[in-house]
């Protein structure tokens, strides 16, 4: 029980630090009228290249921020959680390849800012990790992710909110960069557990061409 929780806590740490720098910098763009939407994204401009690493950092005001919070800090603790070895390989990845997306491919006449590209990646990266590793327990987790966040996937098509200023592009990068890290490191970190009647009949598999081997070395075929 003791190793469980110090396991949570161990878990908890990185996002929650992140998600109290993201605050307080929101608090100081409310308490001193600064804008810091400068140092978010702005696509295929050299000013907008910082924005790579500190768009996360930056929201348009604290409904946007609370909006962000709750997902962020529940799916990045499951990141460092289950994927205890791959978890900060995986939010740099997530954390760069969504920015860089959103520098290339986004809109140029505007700013992209919010950790809304992160946390889809995480979301994707859980969801999929989940179900190409047969893992029951990140099965479950991928499940959990879907059902909770599931609605997400409207944020990549941006039809669906035509009067709001969301950066789809955003979303859809870090979804797909999720995707690719889960595929990335499928055969690193956790992997399903393996039983004991799986293990009897990969031997009897390997018995049985072991044997054909042997028989094909003294037969010729006209």
């Amino acid at each position: 029980m003791e190793t469980e929780k110090k396991r949570f806590y161990s878990a908890v740490l990185i996002p929650l630090v992140l998600l109290i720098l993201m605050w307080i910098i929101q608090f100081i763009s409310y308490a001193f009228d600064i804008k810091f939407f400068e140092y978010g994204v702005h696509p295929l401009h050299w000013d907008g290249l910082p924005g790579i690493l500190l768009m996360p950092f930056v929201h348009s005001g604290f409904k946007h921020l609370m909006a962000n919070s709750v997902p962020f800090l529940i799916l990045g603790t499951a990141l460092f959680y289950f994927y205890r070895e791959l978890s900060i390989r995986v939010l740099i990845g997530i954390w760069l390849l969504s920015g860089i997306w959103v520098w290339f491919g986004g809109r140029g006449d505007s700013w992209h800012i919010g950790a809304s590209g992160v946390i889809y990646g995480l979301s994707s990266f859980l969801f999929f990790s989940g179900l190409i590793r047969k893992n029951t327990q990140l099965a479950a987790l991928a499940l959990v992710v879907a059902f909770l966040y599931g609605s997400m996937i409207w944020g990549l098509f941006p039809d669906f909110f035509p009067k709001e200023n969301i950066s789809w592009e955003g979303h859809l990068g870090g979804f797909i960069s999720g995707i690719i890290l889960a595929f990335y490191y499928r055969k690193s970190g956790p992997q399903r557990k393996k039983y004991s009647w799986e293990f009897e009949e990969e031997d009897e598999d390997d018995d049985e061409n072991s044997y054909w081997k042997q028989s094909k070395e003294n037969i010729n075929t006209t």
